[in-house]
């Protein structure tokens, strides 16, 4: 595990990079609102993508002082232009760095879910698939129909609203697209076994479109 600094324009921003043997793919968190590079949730999902033998980025889309002003205002995890731009730099930077042969991906949680997939409509060329999970992809409107990258939505069974948001969302967008729900689960699928179920369709997700070690 390397913790690595990423410079996004004025910004400079902490990360974990793990890079497993063999690694044919780099997978982008983007993490939601009022959470950073150790969010617990993220970390397990990563781990299992590092056991498919796939390298991931987590990394913090807020510097600490943007973090502290959010905290009390809320005002940049809806920010999704900011977020989408700071993940753009963060693929930029990766392009550049021992990762520079690596298929790109992007898991984006919560309002990172929206980030991702503004993102993947700004560098098509850069990004070959995206999972989104309880996220919201309705918040990169416009971009929608312009994403290229195979996409997973994966929502909560019992996360009624965002359901209905990632349908009307997946109902824009012209790539292939495909709506996982997680019966019982709700918006932080914290429910016994439902984190490690979008682990698991995350990974087979990543590995069937950007591929994996094992797969070559």
């Amino acid at each position: 595990m390397n913790e690595v600094q990423i410079q996004a324009g004025q910004a400079a921003l902490s990360g974990n990079l793990h890079i497993p043997d063999g690694a044919a793919a780099l997978v982008l968190f983007a993490h939601g609102s009022g959470s950073s590079r150790h969010s617990p949730r993220n970390q397990f999902v990563a781990r299992t993508l590092n056991n498919a033998g796939l390298a991931t980025l987590l990394f913090d889309l807020l510097t600490p002082e943007e973090e502290s002003i959010d905290a009390r205002t809320a005002e940049l995890r809806f920010n999704i232009g900011l977020l989408a731009e700071r993940l753009v730099h963060a693929t930029k930077w990766a392009r550049q760095e021992q990762t520079r042969d690596l298929r790109v991906g992007y898991f984006g949680s919560s309002t990172g879910g929206g980030a991702a997939l503004v993102a993947a409509a700004e560098v098509p060329e850069d990004v070959g698939a995206v999972v989104s999970r309880g996220g919201r992809p309705d918040l990169a409107d416009e971009a929608l129909p312009k994403v290229q990258a195979p996409t997973l939505l994966i929502v909560g069974g019992n996360d009624d609203v965002v359901i209905e948001l990632n349908e009307q969302a997946r109902d824009r967008m012209r790539c292939e697209v495909k709506l996982e729900i997680v019966p019982g689960a709700t918006h932080l699928f914290e429910e016994p076994g439902a984190l490690e179920k979008v682990a698991q369709v995350a990974s087979n997700w990543f590995v069937k479109h950007i591929g994996s070690a094992s797969s070559h």
